[in-house]
Formats: structure tokens, sequence, C-alpha cells
């Protein structure tokens, strides 16, 4: 496959935050997109785009779905922490089993490249009080792993089922990706950046645990999409098996909060930071992208406080708005759980 060709590409959750995204950026590269989504959270975050689409759950992937396919870019299951404890049973079917079943028909099919959505989350070390005064080590791509919640648990499964496939006939590579942020159609705002702009907007005040001293890698949801294109269009002998972190920097709470109200500021808008109590379980990792950067040149294009002042300019939403369930993982779930009520848990909404 030639690296400038334009390429067939099963996007699995294709209509979700990142998956609207990539989709965006694929068909801007000239690649054609084929999005595999239940719609969980409707169609409109791709009425914009000319894409193929099949409504269909990834738990009962079938064969006939690949056909003409030459490459696919798995973000398909549930996307974090809260969602994965909400339902551990789905979140392992969808997270592990399903990324099973994909990858044993992508043998099948010969489909060689193949992309992974997996998380930093998978470096999770639980910090004390104490422990936060101080900087934790640098996660790289050999770091041991200690996943605790059933999402990194998943995650860390994914990840060596596709290793363990990887071989002639499959070459898959594996992005742990930082806690993303910014602009995207199917917006979300519990992640944490994009809940500072909404609680900025919503409350005028900004919550710190523990005074926000802990840290998290984050990436800008544009520049994951545009990996995962770069790895499209790369030799694959640079990457085919390898596991990449991707970010922009590492930050602590404590910095984003201040970058968010700094730039609610500058529009007379006055944000409270208010100090709260630790919660029991306090995550605090940071890792490196210099494996990334040497393989396939990858630098990040969007700044944290670009994509805080890109969003605050295209929010322009009214506060109840902002408040809606659809924007929210775990509301829209038990909200749509609720009107299901016949059926069992997930099997409608997934």
């Amino acid at each position: 496959m030639a690296n400038t060709a334009a390429v067939r590409v099963l996007v699995t959750g294709g209509a979700g935050y990142i998956g609207a995204v990539l989709c965006e950026h694929l068909l801007k590269a000239g690649h054609r997109p084929v999005v595999l989504d239940r719609f969980f959270w409707g169609r409109a975050p791709l009425e914009h785009l000319a894409v193929e689409a099949i409504a269909g759950d990834l738990r009962d992937i079938r064969e006939e779905w690949l056909d003409g396919i030459e490459a696919v870019m798995h973000l398909g299951g549930l996307s974090n922490d809260p969602t994965a404890e909400y339902n551990t049973d789905a979140n392992w079917q969808m997270n592990a089993i399903a990324t099973e079943k994909l990858v044993g028909l992508c043998k099948v099919r010969k489909i060689r490249r193949f992309t992974f959505a997996s998380s930093a989350s998978v470096y999770d070390t639980e910090s004390s009080a104490k422990e936060l005064e101080r900087s934790p080590m640098m996660c790289d791509e050999t770091t041991a792993l200690t996943p605790r919640g059933a999402y990194s648990i998943s995650k860390v499964h994914a990840e060596k089922t596709i290793l363990a496939a990887a071989g002639g006939d499959f070459a898959p590579v594996i992005f742990r990706q930082g806690t993303v942020y910014g602009w995207s159609p199917r917006m979300r705002f519990d992640l944490v950046v994009n809940t500072f702009i909404k609680d900025a907007m919503i409350n005028r005040r900004l919550f710190l645990h523990g005074g926000g001293w802990m840290w998290r890698p984050l990436v800008d949801v544009s520049d994951v999409a545009r990996v995962h294109v770069m790895a499209l269009e790369v030799p694959l002998e640079k990457i085919a098996g390898q596991i990449f972190n991707v970010l922009e920097e590492n930050y602590q709470i404590r910095q984003l909060a201040m970058l968010v109200a700094g730039s609610f500021a500058i529009k007379d808008m006055h944000i409270d930071l208010v100090e709260t109590p630790l919660p029991a379980l306090v995550r605090n990792y940071r890792m490196s992208n210099a494996k990334l950067s040497k393989a396939i040149g990858f630098t990040p294009s969007v700044s944290v406080l670009e994509s805080i002042q890109a969003m605050i300019e295209k929010l322009p939403l009214a506060v109840e708005e902002l408040a809606h369930p659809q924007y929210y993982n775990i509301r829209w779930m038990t909200l749509l759980e609720e009107i299901h009520t016949s059926q069992r848990p997930f099997d409608s909404i997934y």
C-alpha cells in the first residue's frame, strides 16, 4: 500500500468524541472512513461528513463488515474509568473481548494496518497526600504496568492480545493516549480541561481536590486524530508491533485550573479556585512522548491554552444546554437505561 494512496478505513467508535474528529482528519487526508458505531449519541456528530456508516455493536462484529477494508482504527468501547466502573461487565465485553474478536477477524482478512486507542491510565499509580508534594516518575513505554481500575485493566488485556497477534499479516500499533481535551462535534464535559471550562461557565468556580497537585499527561483531540492518520502513511517498519505514548505535555491539575481561570479573566469573568479534600483514590502520573517523536516525527500542534481559548469561543451555549446529560457519559447512560428498562443494561444503548 503506497503511503499516499487513499485507504478505506474502518473506524470503530467513529461517532464518538475522538472518532468524529478522526473521521474529519481522514477525509482531509484523502482517505475513506467507514464508521462502526451504535450511535449512542445519535448521528449528529457525523452529519457534516460524507462517510459510510455501519450501525452495529462491536461485541457482535461480523466478518462482512470488513469487506473492502484496508485498515482499522479501533477506538470503540467504554472510554474512561467512571464509565467502566458503571458497568464492569460491559466494559470487559467491549474493551477486552470485542477487541479479541476484531483482531482475529483482521488476521483472517490479512488487514495489516491497525491502530488501537489505549490509555495513559495503564501507568496509573496511587499517591498519598505526602507523595503529591513531589513529581511522580516519568513513564515511558517500558515502564512496568500496575493497572488498578476496570478500565485500565481491560486496556492492558487488549494491548497484550493485540501484540500477541502481531506478525506478517497483522502489523498493529498501540497509542497510549493522554487525557484528551478540546473541541469535538461529539462534545464531552467529563474530561478534566473540558470539565473546568464547563464549570467556569456554569458555576464561576473550579474545585481543586487536595489543592490539585496531581499530575496528568494531556493531549488535544485533534492531535490524537493526527497520530492515527500518520500511522496510515508512515512505513510499517517504523511502527509495527509497537506501543507509543501520545501527549502534548504533562500538567498538574492546579495548572489547568489556573489556565482556564486566566482565560476567562481576559473576558472580565472572575473564576474562584476552591480547594477541597482529596478523594479516596488519587491518580498521579506523568509520561514521555520521546519515542513517538523519534519514530514518526510527531510534535503536538495544539496546546492546552490554545484549546481552552478555542473551546470558549465555540461554546456560546446557554447554561441549561451545557448541563444537558448528552455531554456526560454516565448521566447519558443512566438516562437511556431508565428509558430501556425492559432490556438488560447496555443491550439497548450500545
